[in-house]
């Protein structure tokens, strides 16, 4: 068991009883079976991208920021080397949180990274009205929001505020790498 996995399960179940809800309650309020909610407070799996998304949305917080509670004393500087680096192997999304973690700070920046061929569909943002600015460093990145559907390719940039589904897709043939910024409203 990774150990950021397995403090991330103990998060996730701090954040339900802080609120008094039973699994059976949470997995109403974000569409997540109370099974796999009970295996992942148990660290008997690893939650996946769009999981950690309805999570947030029900927490009231950024993938980032809840990423951040299961980390050590916030840094000013992280280098490279220390990043965290989370996968979601299922889809092929591979994220670094290269902005030094702080609970009290609006922005963060983070690194995605999409295999060929990956599609990850989020049917809500964390936080709605969350601002993202997508700014594509290798391959091709398509990113649909509000049904709109936008193919970015390396250097390209998009801002966008995020109400509803939203949508990364990586057509290939080569993987997509891309910087996200990310602003609470």
């Amino acid at each position: 068991m990774d150990p950021v996995d397995a403090r991330l399960a103990e998060r996730l179940a701090e954040l339900r009883a802080e609120r008094g809800w039973s699994l059976g309650e949470l997995a109403e309020r974000s569409e997540v079976s109370r099974s796999t909610l009970s295996r992942a407070e148990r660290a008997e799996i690893s939650p996946t991208a769009s999981m950690l998304n309805r999570l947030c949305g029900v927490y009231g917080r950024t993938m980032s920021q809840l990423l951040s509670e299961v980390e050590a004393e916030p840094a000013q500087v992280v280098r490279a080397a220390d990043q965290r680096v989370w996968e979601d192997a299922a889809s092929g999304f591979v994220r670094r949180s290269v902005s030094p973690p702080h609970p009290g700070l609006r922005g963060e920046l983070v690194e995605g990274r999409l295999a060929a061929g990956a599609d990850i569909a989020y049917d809500r943002p964390p936080v709605p009205g969350l601002e993202q600015h997508v700014w594509v460093l290798d391959g091709t990145l398509e990113v649909t929001a509000q049904d709109v559907r936008h193919r970015l390719f390396a250097g390209d940039c998009l801002r966008l505020r995020v109400w509803g589904p939203t949508r990364f897709r990586c057509a290939g043939p080569e993987d997509v790498r891309y910087a996200l910024a990310v602003v609470l409203p």
